[in-house]
């Protein structure tokens, strides 16, 4: 399945953080609560009006998957649980590398299933943070792009 990839608008926005929340309660099974809660606004007042976003949309017009991209970089890519293992998320990938020239993405040391997913997708880790973005301890690893698939 090719996804339709749209652009997302503004009042998307409550839509875009549930599917954020649902998916990551069921990836990121190493964050505390009160990282969820402290992430959440973040992620609807200040993350997103920081990438340029594009989405999948089901049958009934219901996100069920996102991607941000900033300055060739994966920012986030998020699908929602139910959907998983459908294909969203590669399509959504190779669209981020074929129209937004993304070469670049970072993921979360302790999130596995992620990290198989990028290496198979053609990225390699080059580098390695102890801290993420925000100075909390969760291990960044820094992937790029090594050939496409």
């Amino acid at each position: 399945m090719i996804p339709n990839i749209q652009k997302v608008a503004k009042t998307d926005y409550p839509e875009i953080v549930e599917v954020w929340e649902a998916s990551v309660r069921a990836t990121h099974d190493f964050l505390k609560e009160e990282d969820i809660q402290y992430f959440k606004p973040l992620i609807l007042n200040t993350y997103l009006d920081a990438v340029e976003l594009r989405c999948v949309k089901n049958e009934y017009g219901n996100i069920i998957g996102f991607l941000g991209v900033a300055d060739g970089n994966l920012e986030m890519l998020f699908i929602h649980p139910d959907f998983r293992g459908k294909a969203i998320g590669k399509g959504l990938l190779n669209y981020s590398v074929d129209h937004l020239n993304v070469s670049k993405v970072d993921v979360n040391e302790q999130n596995q299933q992620a990290i198989g997913f990028y290496l198979h997708s053609g990225f390699e880790s080059v580098d390695r943070s102890e801290l993420d973005a925000t100075g909390k301890p969760y291990p960044i690893l820094h992937m790029e792009l090594k050939s496409k698939n």
